[in-house]
C-alpha cells in the first residue's frame, strides 16, 4: 500500500515539486536495509540515476537518533548529521554538493531504514522497483 501510495501521481508530483526534479517517466524504486553495530557508509553522491532519495527512519531504542545520514561539504569534510529518530526522513537530490555517508559509531540494536527512490528509466536492476512495468505520472 505505501508504494502504491508513492506511486500515485499527485503524491509523485509533490516529491517533484518540492524536489525541483521532474520523475515523470521514471520508476519507483524502494528498499529496506538493516544495519548492525560495525557498519559503515562512505561518503559519496547519489549516482544520476538517483532523481531522489529519501532515507525514512524506522530505528527504535535510547540511541537511535544517534543513528542518522552523515552530511558533508564538498570537500567531504563532516557537517552534520541527520537524526534518525522514528518515523523521521532525509532527502536528497543528486548533485554535484549532495555528499552524505554513515561513519563508524556503536549501533546497539538494529539500524533500520528504507530509502525510496524515484530512478531514471536507464536504471539497470529491473527486479528492484517495484513496478517496473508503470513508469511515473504526474498531474
Amino acid at each position: 500500500m505505501f508504494a502504491q501510495a508513492l506511486q500515485r501521481p499527485e503524491v509523485a508530483h509533490e516529491f517533484a515539486k518540492t524536489c525541483a526534479i521532474d520523475v515523470a517517466g521514471g520508476y519507483l524504486r524502494m528498499e529496506y536495509i538493516q544495519d548492525t553495530d560495525g557498519a559503515w557508509l562512505e561518503p559519496h553522491r547519489d549516482i544520476p540515476e538517483k532523481l531522489f532519495s529519501l532515507v525514512l527512519y524506522l530505528c527504535t531504542g535510547p540511541e537511535a537518533a544517534e543513528w542518522g545520514t552523515d552530511i558533508y561539504d564538498m570537500q567531504r569534510r563532516w557537517v552534520g548529521r541527520s537524526s534518525a529518530e522514528f518515523n523521521s526522513a532525509v532527502i536528497f537530490v543528486a548533485g554535484p554538493d549532495t555528499w552524505h555517508g554513515f561513519d563508524p559509531r556503536p549501533i546497539k540494536g538494529v539500524r533500520r531504514l528504507m530509502e525510496i527512490n524515484y530512478v531514471q528509466l536507464s536504471w539497470r536492476d529491473r527486479d528492484q522497483l517495484c513496478f517496473p512495468d508503470q513508469p511515473i505520472s504526474v498531474l
